[in-house]
């Protein structure tokens, strides 16, 4: 869905249904679940608020099964136009966190995708207590117990072992 800026009026807009975004993400695995985002115009200046709900399938981070992520979104977001090309611009440190728009038109769905994108967990788990694969054999150790010795030995005493290998008769 994309916004023209000069369209927007002083109440500005506000979009709650999900069916008016019916494809947001380039991934299609990716499904947005609800929303609610305000967007109102100061001037040239644009600003994006409300949350987003999404489901995104992932990947354990301890025993690699797959499982669907909910993720919840904080969405504020300031986009300014970008400058003609050819200013030079000094960009200070509140400066870091706008967003450009050219042409008098906003990507709703890029803002949508990148908000998500952020809010994904770093390593998302299938549950807190995951068990994790076997270092040793590679089994999922939350569906099978594996004969593997859990403390693996240190392999900084592995020239030890190999001495002790050699000086036995």
């Amino acid at each position: 869905m994309v916004i023209r800026v000069s369209d927007l009026d002083d109440d500005g807009l506000t979009i709650e249904d999900v069916a008016a975004l019916p494809s947001p993400y380039t991934d299609r695995g990716w499904r947005l679940d609800g929303l609610r985002l305000h967007v109102e115009r100061d001037g040239q200046d644009v600003f994006i608020r409300g949350h987003l709900l999404s489901t995104v399938p992932r990947v354990c981070g301890r025993c690699l099964e797959n499982l669907p992520v909910r993720v919840r979104a904080d969405v504020d977001v300031h986009f300014v136009p970008r400058p003609a090309t050819g200013d030079a611009v000094e960009l200070r440190a509140d400066d870091l966190d706008l967003c450009l728009y050219e042409k008098d038109q906003i990507d709703l769905n890029a803002v949508i995708e990148s908000e998500t994108t952020l809010a994904l967990p770093m390593k998302p788990l299938c549950r807190d207590e995951c068990r994790g694969l076997c270092p040793s054999c590679g089994a999922n150790r939350n569906l099978n117990a594996c004969g593997c010795d859990t403390r693996p030995p240190d392999p900084r005493l592995t020239v030890l072992k190999d001495l002790a290998a050699r000086l036995s008769p």
